[in-house]
């Protein structure tokens, strides 16, 4: 069965290897706003929430970026990171327009690692190539614990209910 998500409600089928909840999350290294690599997946020492979206440089991705930045102040015991397809450049231009400073900012432009391992590739139309918006808790032990793959790119995700579980797992 094909994993599909939607795009102005038409279905987009997605590429790579799909994570579910109680799955290991996939560890992947990706570059940061200031180019240095960055760890995530896997166990940690802190919870992580993994906010996947298509580029910061859309409404929905930047306003999602900005309520997750707002709430994860009050999440202390975990990491919150947001990745997308967006040069490291334009994400550091980003953060510092749009006061983003309590997660950290990830590229997956050189070689698609976290959409590829994460299954949230988008494989045809005209955002081939991006991943598609979707959400991951993983606990310390480094297990996938809550996932939300949005069905519809342009619309954003249960805040609510990933930093509930995110919540529950950082403390």
């Amino acid at each position: 069965m094909a994993v599909t998500t939607k795009l102005k409600g038409n279905d987009i089928a997605l590429c790579g290897n799909f994570v579910e909840v109680g799955d290991r999350a996939p560890v992947v290294t990706l570059p940061n706003t200031n180019l240095e690599e960055v760890t995530i997946g896997g166990a940690k020492e802190k919870a992580q929430l993994i906010i996947a979206v298509p580029s910061l440089d859309t409404p929905v991705c930047a306003t999602e970026t900005q309520k997750f930045n707002e709430r994860a102040v009050a999440v202390e015991k975990g990491e919150v990171y947001v990745v997308s397809m967006d040069l490291p450049f334009a994400s550091k231009r980003f953060c510092s327009t749009e006061g983003i400073e309590n997660l950290q900012v990830l590229s997956d432009y050189r070689d698609k690692s976290f959409a590829i391992n994460y299954g949230t590739l988008i494989g045809e139309g005209v955002l081939r190539g991006l991943s598609a918006r979707a959400i991951f808790v993983v606990d310390k032990k480094g297990k996938v614990v809550y996932k939300e793959l949005v069905s519809e790119i342009t619309a954003e995700p249960d805040y609510e209910k990933a930093l509930e579980v995110f919540k529950s797992v950082a403390n």
